[in-house]
């Protein structure tokens, strides 16, 4: 995968600027606002990111968590990175996309959903677009 390398002014330009302050700045959307944060899971499809068309996401792997924002149980593979995020007095691992380095969300295990990984992928809508393919 070859990465994907601008400057802030050429984000500036692709990128809404909400989608800029979250997937440049590390900054996260409110809570229950995201255009994906109540839409079902389907049996098509990819959530890919948003900055640089990565695929992050089957459409079938998004759940509903109740936590406001969209959730996820499993990332394609390869498709994120991941890095131990200690702001705000907790410690949490944050998620990237692969190929252009934007943050996504945060990752959290063991929380008892009732998915195959146990695991709540929790991903800023501003983040994604999802395609039927």
């Amino acid at each position: 995968m070859s990465k994907v390398v601008k400057s802030d002014s050429e984000w500036r330009l692709q990128l809404l600027p909400a989608a800029f302050k979250v997937l440049r700045q590390g900054g996260t959307e409110p809570a229950g606002t995201g255009e994906y944060n109540r839409t079902p899971a389907k049996e098509n499809g990819v959530y890919r990111c948003v900055g640089c068309s990565n695929p992050l996401y089957k459409a079938l792997t998004k759940f509903d968590s109740h936590c406001g924002w969209p959730a996820f149980f499993e990332a394609i593979p390869g498709s994120i990175t991941t890095l131990k995020d200690t702001s705000f007095g907790m410690v949490r691992e944050e998620m990237r996309c692969a190929k252009c380095d934007g943050h996504l969300g945060h990752i959290f295990r063991g929380e008892g959903y009732k998915n195959p990984t146990d695991e709540r992928h929790c991903v800023n809508s501003v983040c994604l677009k999802f395609s039927e393919d």
